[in-house]
């Protein structure tokens, strides 16, 4: 009994797991996916954090200064104020004395003790002190680097946005791929089952006597290459679902199917007359935003090379102590004042400075130079974009109708052969139309799928 409960439960994981495996995806899913696995967008994030905190930085930058110092002095000797050459070895008498002569001599102890009443204790020095600067006026400086601050988070802002549009487009450009070759297998599978059948019909017709056996080699070589078309779009398939897979963070050996991929008919209309709009491109597109916010933060640049030439103010307090101290008399603890004062600092290296201003200014015009190239690019884009689009739609009819007439001729020629008017070699002919025209239509649906996508992309509008 435990051992069929142990088959039992192998069989229920296996399920599971192959269950988890089949992973059926949406082209929303696809998406959110790629977002969530993208390593550039992920750069882009951790990019608008030090965007964040730098801004955070900046604003420091308004309020005072707090340090301490604090320092630790040992020295080999003490000071001595009373040289030991002016202590006299004796002590001159007025008149010489019997007994003892002129002068009485005074004894080395006493010279050393006269010595070290000029000792000051310096071998070890103890100091520290709190310190407080409060910029009043730096020329403009800390102003303009708060705002190019700000121009910076919001430009890291949109340049992940413009990572964001180009990863979609990724991914539906890679989905809608694995759409048009998952319908084209169904296609080759289609084809395949005809050319079986055409087969089976003209061996058939063979053993009777009213086909020759050229025509069954003859049948043999296209059902082979339909075979072979198979393959291709079975191969096909796979390697686009891997590069799907990839984009989307999965593993490749995941066995993914997609939502649209089972859809016969992808419902794709002709799109109305495209009037491209160059305003709303000039208007929505981050890289123009970022192109101004990036000529923004140059111009700060330039007033803040322009504040080197201002001088600077500043408010100073500070509290000190030392041990040794000399504020009563020298004593050996710690004693301590406090002190205020104003710092004034005038630059006056004005060749450095005017050599910083002009670099400023000439990286403010060469970003005034990229956004006008950048527009006329976007105009060039957008009209490219609208132009592929027509012809898009314009592809579109052209592959319905020549679909419309494969379908007939089809038909017609199915009937032809059944009843003996029409060849083998006609019926396959027309096999292979059926099979062209299916497929050009799938490729021109995908596209006006694909070109709605990039023109969105042109306009700067929200992919949907």
């Amino acid at each position: 009994m435990k051992k069929g409960c142990g088959i039992i439960l192998f069989f229920i994981l296996a399920s599971a797991s192959t269950i988890t495996a089949q992973q059926l995806l949406s082209l929303e899913q696809c998406r959110q996916l790629a977002i969530e696995n993208n390593k550039a967008l992920k750069i882009a994030s951790e990019q608008e954090k030090i965007a964040y905190y730098e801004k955070k930085d900046a604003m420091t930058k308004f309020f005072p200064e707090f340090s301490f110092i604090g320092g630790y002095l040992h020295n080999q000797k003490n000071l001595h104020l009373i040289p030991s050459s002016v202590i006299p070895a004796s002590i001159p008498l007025p008149i010489e004395i019997p007994g003892i002569g002129s002068s009485i001599p005074i004894d080395e102890s006493i010279r050393n003790k006269v010595w070290d009443l000029g000792k000051v204790d310096i071998q070890n020095i103890w100091a520290g002190g709190f310190t407080l600067t409060q910029p009043l006026f730096m020329g403009g400086k800390i102003v303009a680097y708060n705002d190019l601050r700000s121009y910076a988070q919001e430009l890291a802002k949109s340049m992940k946005e413009t990572q964001m549009t180009e990863v979609i487009v990724e991914v539906d450009n890679a989905y809608w791929q694995v759409v048009s070759v998952a319908n084209k297998k169904k296609l080759a599978e289609s084809y395949v089952q005809l050319m079986q059948k055409i087969d089976s019909d003209v061996s058939a017709m063979e053993e009777e006597g009213v086909a020759t056996k050229a025509d069954r080699l003859s049948v043999n070589v296209k059902l082979n290459e339909a075979e072979m078309t198979l393959t291709k779009a079975e191969n096909g398939l796979s390697l686009a679902k891997m590069l799907l897979s990839q984009i989307c963070g999965l593993e490749i050996s995941d066995q993914i199917t997609l939502k649209d991929e089972d859809i016969t008919n992808l419902l794709v209309r002709e799109s109305a007359d495209i009037i491209p709009n160059v305003d709303e491109a000039i208007a929505n597109r981050t890289e123009i935003k970022s192109l101004q916010l990036a000529t923004k933060i140059y111009g700060k640049k330039e007033k803040i090379a322009l504040a080197d030439f201002m001088p600077n103010v500043a408010l100073s307090a500070n509290y000190i102590w030392t041990n040794p101290n000399l504020f009563d008399g020298f004593e050996k603890k710690f004693g301590g004042m406090w002190n205020v004062g104003l710092i004034l600092k005038v630059p006056l290296n004005f060749v450095s400075n005017s050599a910083k201003l002009n670099a400023a200014k000439a990286e403010t015009r060469i970003k005034q130079f990229e956004m006008e190239d950048a527009k006329e690019k976007i105009k060039l884009q957008v009209n490219q974009s609208a132009y592929k689009l027509t012809e898009a739609n314009k592809q579109l009819v052209a592959a319905q109708k020549n679909t419309e007439k494969a379908n007939e001729n089809l038909r017609y020629a199915n009937v032809g052969f059944e009843e003996g008017v029409i060849s083998s070699s006609d019926v396959i002919g027309a096999h292979t139309a059926w099979l062209s025209a299916h497929s050009e239509l799938i490729d021109a649906q995908i596209n006006i799928i694909l070109c709605r996508i990039y023109l969105d992309k042109a306009l700067g509008r929200k992919l949907q």
